[in-house]
């Protein structure tokens, strides 16, 4: 079927675009919607007219996200959840709960698919989160996953300290390896006191076996001469 869209369909056209498009989806999606109408004389005349109208609605909604994205714009959310001791969750928390808590937030409708959540949140903590707003507009929001039956701000303080103590502990395993490797690194002049010793024996050893050499030499005539004498 030949329409003529009245609005913009993400994917589809913009509005003032005239498309053949299944019967199906005109009949049970675009025409019911009021996106789209049969492609009619009186349709086509007003195709100019819509194509302005959809431009306008569409420059508007660019305008209207924008000042959604900079009031979000590094905001915190907080869902509770049902947790275990290890803060381990029973379910996770998916991009339609997060939407929900935005809402309220903002007290507009935020739609699931905007929500992007890269990986099941499964784990009590914060989580930073994208929020595609518009194909050209997106902001950056957190996410505090608290246990059921505590208070959300007691809960991110204690996340903080432990954050704090796992910092200064692993500063303290740095300085102990750093006193570790100057006492690995001290033993060092022995060694080369130790092999410049050894060098010295070796040359020792090449003086005496010259030494030794000489020696036999001149002992050699005398054994001569007194055979001779015999």
């Amino acid at each position: 079927m030949r329409v003529v869209f009245l609005e913009d369909v993400a994917g589809v056209a913009q509005g003032g675009d005239v498309k053949e498009v299944k019967n199906g989806f005109a009949r049970n999606y675009l025409i019911p919607q009021a996106l789209a109408m049969p492609a009619t004389n009186d349709a086509l005349q007003r195709t100019q007219r819509l194509g302005k109208e959809a431009e306008s609605k569409r420059l508007k909604t660019l305008a209207d996200m924008k000042e959604l994205s900079e009031e979000l714009n590094g905001s915190q959310v907080t869902v509770e959840m049902r947790a275990g001791a290890s803060g381990r969750l029973y379910g996770s928390v998916t991009n339609m709960i997060v939407a929900d808590e935005v809402a309220k937030l903002t007290d507009r409708e935020i739609d699931r698919r905007t929500v992007q959540i890269p990986e099941s949140i499964r784990q009590v903590g914060v989580y930073p989160i994208r929020i595609k707003l518009h194909p050209e507009v997106g902001t950056d929001i957190s996410v505090l996953v608290y246990p059921s039956g505590t208070d959300p701000a007691e809960f991110l303080a204690s996340l903080s300290e432990e954050k704090e103590a796992d910092v200064e502990s692993t500063d303290d395993d740095a300085e102990t390896d750093t006193a570790e490797a100057e006492v690995d690194v001290a033993p060092e002049p022995a060694v080369e006191e130790a092999a410049a010793d050894e060098a010295t024996d070796d040359t020792a050893d090449v003086e005496n076996e010259a030494d030794a050499t000489e020696d036999a030499e001149e002992d050699a005539p005398e054994s001569e001469e007194q055979g001779d004498s015999a």
